[in-house]
């Protein structure tokens, strides 16, 4: 499905396209960003406008790479270089240590590199990284080879990480590290409000976009285009989110009893931006669901509201707090009990690892135990807000089993009033057979996801 990136020359062309060295530069900027501690969307931000489209594809591919290319630097310059000295050599080394993966000819790559050392940040150090990047080019099949007993290197993710994917996934986790380090498809949910996925599909064929069924309502394209290019967009056809995501609001809603007289009343406690939100409500009738959508961050819940607006949809969006009801669930709910609950709570994004590659090496191993307090504080006081008969979602973007499996199996333990009723578990990123099952169509290629239905009995 991915194609090979066609070799391009630098030069800027009669549209005055960017110069190479400049990407670079800014790419270098951005790694240096992130190992500081932000995260790529604060640091593409600072991107001007004209460089980002090709900054972060560049800025991904280094990230994807940036195991080799710090082991890479390891031989080339054992004593640590200054952190914006490294952060260009390890653009450079990430882009073109293999020639089947280089954007560019790796000559062109440490040509260009050079020169932004000499214009940039690490003009002090030019020479040395001109001296580094000229041996790498002399030695790189040498210089490969004596990094391939690092595990780093060869999966590019944090030693932790390879070793808790180990653990809980001993047949899988090669598996998982190699989808991580692929770019991710991209996946419509096509708004079965507005047309059906037959539909839709011919819409995207009239101008020439291929895309195979997927989940209940997806269309996963062959390649990606502009949103502003699909075929109504704007009016709500169809929103873009991963197969794997989909799989909620039909878990959360089919086989659930309607209540006479009244909508069915469902929460999405952490709801930005509002993909799952909308989701249950294009997926119920019209006029059966009252949804409340809450969100903790004022800015993100802007976001759900911009979402529902462009499908046409509403629900009533709170900025408030999950975890701590007693400052919304009496004033903003009138303390009347939920029939379903979708919580998509807060993890590592372990699972979704190709679509944020800066996550790897953003994340600690500490914060896993961290995010699974706060995953388990949501359990336990979204519960009571549970009709007797209703059901709860609990679900991650994660594949790590403290996150997953082992977190509902601890709350199952400690609370007599649920009832597991069947659902994916945790969803493999390069795995389709499993979630296959799951329904009508196949997922595709999906991200890593985890499941749990939960019924309340009394």
């Amino acid at each position: 499905m991915n194609q090979k990136p066609e070799k391009k020359q630098p030069t800027a062309d009669q549209h005055h396209a960017p110069a190479l060295w400049q990407q670079l530069d800014a790419v270098a900027q951005a790694l240096h960003g992130i190992l500081g501690g932000q995260s790529s969307k604060t640091v593409l931000a600072q991107v001007p406008q004209r460089l980002r489209p090709g900054v972060q594809a560049l800025l991904f591919q280094v990230l994807r790479n940036l195991g080799r290319a710090q082991a890479l630097q390891k031989q080339l310059a054992p004593r640590a270089p200054a952190p914006k000295v490294s952060a260009l050599l390890c653009t450079a080394l990430a882009l073109a240590w293999t020639d089947e993966q280089a954007p560019y000819p790796p000559f062109t790559l440490v040509n260009q590199a050079v020169e932004a050392a000499k214009r940039g940040a690490a003009r002090a150090q030019s020479g040395f990284i001109n001296a580094c990047l000229r041996r790498f080019l002399r030695e790189r099949d040498a210089l490969v080879v004596a990094t391939q007993a690092s595990p780093v290197a060869v999966w590019n993710h944090p030693a932790w990480w390879i070793e808790r994917l180990k653990k809980d996934h001993p047949q899988d986790w090669q598996t998982i590290l190699t989808a991580n380090n692929a770019q991710p498809p991209m996946t419509l949910r096509v708004n079965q409000q507005k047309c059906t996925q037959a539909q839709y599909l011919k819409a995207l064929e009239a101008i020439d976009l291929r895309a195979s069924w997927v989940a209940d309502m997806g269309l996963q394209l062959e390649h990606a285009a502009p949103v502003n290019e699909l075929p109504h967009f704007a009016e709500g056809w169809a929103s873009v989110q991963d197969a794997a995501a989909q799989l909620a609001a039909p878990l959360l809603l089919k086989g659930l009893a309607p209540v006479a007289g009244r909508p069915l009343r469902v929460l999405d406690a952490c709801a930005a931006p509002g993909g799952k939100t909308a989701h249950l409500l294009e997926y119920a009738q019209p006029g059966s669901l009252q949804v409340t959508a809450l969100e903790i961050d004022a800015e993100r819940a802007h976001r759900i509201d911009d979402t529902l607006g462009r499908l046409g949809l509403k629900a009533q969006v709170l900025v408030a707090d999950a975890s701590a009801p007693d400052q919304w669930f009496e004033s903003q709910c009138d303390g009347e009990l939920f029939d379903a609950i979708l919580l998509d709570a807060p993890c590592s994004a372990s699972g979704i690892v190709r679509r944020q590659p800066d996550a790897r090496w953003l994340r600690r191993e500490t914060d896993i135990a961290q995010l699974g307090e706060i995953q388990s504080r949501l359990l336990d006081t979204l519960w009571p807000l549970l009709q007797p008969g209703g059901r709860m979602v609990y679900c991650t973007c994660s594949v790590f089993k403290a996150e997953g499996e082992a977190q509902v199996q601890a709350f199952l333990a400690r609370n007599t009033t649920a009832l597991s009723l069947p659902a994916a578990g945790h969803l493999i990123p390069g795995k389709p057979e499993k979630a296959d099952r799951l329904t009508d169509n196949a997922l595709g290629d999906h991200d890593g996801f985890y499941y749990a239905l939960l019924e309340k009995t009394r």
